[in-house]
């Protein structure tokens, strides 16, 4: 009785882990970044972009405080400006990556 009682709680137990790694993978965001090589000068900008997109809204969950922050910095051009240096800053990082696309 010990064993099977000791069977039944173990399969609870993995039939719950199972469940959790689940819905982890449900929840998991799609690779947007599998390298940092990139074909092209331009894929590399849009790859950029993308991190910084992706890194900003990871550090930001909350939607509804994102658009609120998105409305002041669209008319901010200082704002801008600086959005801009942060993609500036990971397509550098992708351009060494790629040996500035030198072939």
């Amino acid at each position: 009785m010990k064993n099977l009682m000791s069977i039944i709680v173990v399969s609870f137990i993995v039939l719950l882990s199972g469940n959790a790694l689940a819905d982890q993978a449900k929840h998991a965001t799609k690779d947007y970044m599998p390298s940092l090589i990139t074909e092209t000068p331009l894929q590399g900008r849009m790859l950029a972009m993308t991190i910084v997109r992706k890194t900003i809204g990871t550090i930001q969950t909350n939607k509804d405080a994102k658009h609120r922050v998105r409305k002041m910095y669209a008319e901010d051009p200082v704002l801008l400006m600086r959005s801009v240096e942060l993609v500036n800053l990971e397509f550098r990082i992708i351009a060494e990556a790629n040996n500035y696309w030198k072939k």
